[in-house]
């Protein structure tokens, strides 16, 4: 929504599924960044979720049913895939993350693409891929450039959970507010941000994204090589589909 001024706010609006990110989700998104990218009135977005949640990550339980479909991709469209997992990063305008509430997988992943994040008190983090088979796509690629490299290793390698005061002891978050105090710090920044001139801004962002993507092309290409064998394996199919049956995955390394 565009609440007037010179900033809007992206909400990730289904609080029954802990704001998942399904196909619908992330059409919808593009629909609105495209707007938003569009619109010279427009200097600066903040990104939310509604309810007691960020984002619990991608929809399990639609990549369970196609689960067969995302073993046929091709290295290229991994690619693009990933690529697409990066749209507040590749935006040219810049995106301030308000987490309000956890913060898994796609949800940590959204945050991290953000320029700037703030986090409610009520807020944690964490990316439980391996314990479900399959790949922290954008978290393999990216982390290592916003957190330690040892911190971000563990998280990915371990699905343990990051705490709200770690993430902004490490540096992952800027500043840790109660909630009701989240949107409105979020709405500060983002008209602070807003006054300053717009092609100064944009320009900083675009040699600062630069940086933070040095070599990412070669990474991508690798980690598609590397998804083909993951996705194609038997792990990759049970992991999301033991979590949309609710019982424990039965891995069997292949």
């Amino acid at each position: 929504r565009f609440p007037g001024g010179n900033y809007a706010i992206f909400t990730m609006d289904r609080p029954d599924r802990l704001n998942a990110q399904g196909a619908a989700m992330r059409q919808e998104l593009r629909e609105a960044l495209d707007e938003f990218a569009a619109d010279p009135e427009m200097r600066v977005g903040i990104l939310t979720g509604a309810g007691r949640a960020f984002s619990a990550g991608a929809d399990l339980k639609e990549m369970s049913a196609l689960s067969g479909t995302l073993a046929t991709l091709t290295e290229e469209q991994r690619i693009d895939g990933n690529r697409a997992g990066q749209p507040f990063g590749r935006n040219p305008k810049p995106f301030i993350a308000a987490v309000n509430g956890l913060a898994i997988g796609a949800g940590m992943e959204r945050a991290a693409d953000c320029d700037i994040r703030i986090a409610s008190t009520q807020a944690y983090f964490g990316l439980f891929e391996v314990k479900r088979g399959i790949l922290a796509n954008y978290a393999i690629n990216h982390l290592s450039r916003v957190l330690p490299h040892g911190e971000a290793m563990y998280l990915m390698l371990s699905g343990d959970t990051l705490s709200v005061e770690d993430a902004h002891r490490l540096g992952f978050v800027h500043q840790v507010l109660e909630p009701e105090e989240l949107i409105p710090r979020a709405v500060e920044i983002a008209e602070t941000i807003g006054a300053n001139a717009p092609l100064a801004v944009e320009a900083t962002k675009s040699v600062a994204q630069f940086w933070r993507r040095y070599g990412l092309e070669e990474s991508l290409r690798l980690n598609a090589a590397v998804a083909q064998l993951v996705y194609r394996s038997e792990d990759a199919s049970e992991g999301p589909k033991a979590f949309a049956e609710k019982r424990p995955p039965v891995w069997q390394g292949r």
